[in-house]
């Protein structure tokens, strides 16, 4: 997933998935919390994914992804593309009125648009993006 795309929250908490991530995400996906205050989205493939990693992990280790689990949601869009953001997921979030949907590869991310705004203009200089490059390994 990729790209970067403002939607509106409706007064009723739903939100329009982009259409160019529609097909992407499927039918039904995963809302959860996510990095940074921002909400992280995973196709059911992705969720199988993690609980996959999950159940695998030691006991003593499990106990760290109660948050991530307690605070899921499936979501399962209408017929108009909408589906409903819980109320706790948009206050973790601090999503006001208009929201940004950003791609991140094998997720998308829900952030709050002036949030997202002012973390990119702090972040998104030339060095930066050098940096995060090297540091990967491009």
């Amino acid at each position: 997933m990729y790209g970067k795309y403002k939607h509106a929250v409706d007064p009723k908490g739903r939100l329009f998935v982009p259409a160019k991530l529609r097909e992407e995400l499927g039918e039904a996906f995963y809302v959860t919390l996510g990095l940074d205050h921002c909400l992280s989205v995973y196709t059911e493939e992705g969720w199988a994914k993690i609980l996959e990693r999950y159940n695998n992990l030691p006991m003593s280790q499990s106990r760290k992804m109660r948050f991530l689990f307690a605070n899921a949601a499936k979501c399962e869009p209408d017929r108009q593309g909408r589906f409903l953001i819980p109320a706790d997921l948009r206050q973790y979030a601090g999503l006001g009125q208009e929201v940004t949907f950003i791609g991140q590869g094998g997720h998308a991310e829900i952030w709050d648009s002036a949030a997202y705004e002012a973390l990119e203009q702090e972040t998104l200089t030339p060095e930066n993006v050098a940096a995060a490059m090297e540091e990967l390994g491009f």
